[in-house]
């Protein structure tokens, strides 16, 4: 990692970052991040060797037509690069919190069930090429799995080998959101499509975690999968939904919903079934799953005895949240 930054702050990086995993944390998103930052310290301050309020407040600028989200995550690693630098004795200067304002709360696209098998047809089609020679095998499969099993993107990526269990049919999350470990049963179809994945993969990346090549950076693998994505869904003209447009961690968002439709459908006490959706999603409490369910208004009036008026009784957090 040492070769990856140049400045007069590398090897402080590199401490930071050793600390950090010896600490647990993974820390692989922060990689490309603090080559940014390495970068502008280069091209702006070459002669600094302290954490300034000016490189910070350079840092803290929006660029072009980043998400306020995006930066306030940039702005976050820089902060705790600083307090890393009090803690070793060091002057730094700490960006204070609440530099960006937070907005109105991203609403996600809930895919229909035609746009879920669209977008499957889609992924089934493409052909490898130099630049991506994988993707006609990791793309169809990584789909599925996200939009079968609810999990993050990011969580599908980091699949290691040892994290796969083809026999049993169980994916082990190691580390992920909040540092909670967690067990996903795949349903046997599922399995046979990961089955098939690795059979077909292994010719081509030999040594390999399960998707993708053991040095694809997460930050990397994720940018080469979201494009691929944007890429498919602009050819079969998925639209936006209230402005937002649709994206691969609303399969997690989707998955959800349609699990509580299917609830519904098959008469299941609500209430008795959300805590296992809420542990197989990796959730810490039924608090946080609610944020991951939509009452869509014409689907849930598909569904005998149910309206979205009766719906408001028996899930108020859900549909405040819906109406922000």
């Amino acid at each position: 990692m040492n070769n990856d930054y140049v400045s007069n702050f590398a090897e402080r990086i590199v401490k930071f970052f050793e600390q950090k995993k010896a600490l647990g944390y993974s820390y692989d998103s922060a990689i490309y991040i603090f080559r940014s930052f390495d970068s502008m310290c280069v091209d702006f301050f070459p002669n600094e060797t302290e954490l300034t309020e000016g490189i910070c407040n350079k840092w803290a600028t929006q660029r072009g037509n980043e998400s306020l989200t995006t930066m306030d995550g940039r702005l976050c690693y820089i902060r705790e690069f600083a307090r890393y630098l009090i803690r070793t004795g060091e002057q730094a200067y700490v960006l204070p919190t609440g530099i960006v304002k937070k907005g109105q709360r991203y609403i996600p696209h809930i895919y229909s069930k035609t746009e879920v098998f669209q977008i499957w047809r889609a992924f089934d089609n493409i052909h490898p090429n130099e630049t991506y020679p994988v993707a006609h095998i990791v793309m169809p499969t990584l789909v599925r799995l996200l939009y079968c099993c609810g999990m993050r993107p990011s969580e599908a990526l980091n699949l290691r080998m040892e994290d796969v269990d083809l026999d049993k049919g169980t994916l082990y999350i190691a580390e992920s959101k909040g540092h909670k470990d967690r067990l996903v049963v795949l349903a046997d179809d599922v399995l046979e499509l990961c089955r098939d994945c690795n059979d077909r993969i292994r010719a081509y990346i030999p040594n390999r975690a399960f998707f993708l090549a053991k040095n694809s950076v997460g930050a990397c693998a994720y940018k080469w999968v979201s494009y691929m994505f944007r890429k498919t869904r602009a050819k079969i003209s998925i639209g936006n939904n209230r402005g937002n447009p649709p994206r691969l961690y609303d399969f997690r968002h989707t998955f959800a919903t349609h699990r509580l439709y299917q609830w519904m459908r098959d008469g299941k006490d609500l209430y008795a079934m959300l805590p296992y959706l809420s542990s197989y999603m990796g959730h810490a409490s039924i608090t946080e799953t609610f944020y991951y369910i939509h009452l869509v208004p014409g689907m849930l009036e598909t569904m005998s005895g149910w309206t979205y008026e009766s719906a408001k009784d028996i899930f108020p957090e859900v549909l405040e949240a819906d109406e922000l």
